[in-house]
């Protein structure tokens, strides 16, 4: 099931959410099914193990400055 973040147009409460596809949200604050699905973006596990470098360590793309310089604007 994937997360997704939403804004509730009513109360302007923002909140994420784990959705199936069948089932429709509803705000956790006032229980309206008005929402607007958020712009997200997916995130990286952290460096526990020590091995590799994070995203965060390698240098930006000198076009966009994405962490990695992995945009393909360049």
């Amino acid at each position: 099931m994937p997360i997704y973040e939403y804004k509730c147009e009513d109360c302007q409460h923002t909140f994420e959410k784990l959705v199936q596809q069948s089932t429709l949200p509803q705000c956790p604050q006032c229980k309206s099914t008005n929402l607007e699905k958020q712009f997200s973006t997916f995130a990286t596990g952290s460096n526990v193990s020590g091995g590799g470098a994070t995203a965060d360590a390698m240098p930006g793309c000198p076009t966009c400055g994405i962490p990695g310089g992995t945009c393909g604007l360049n």
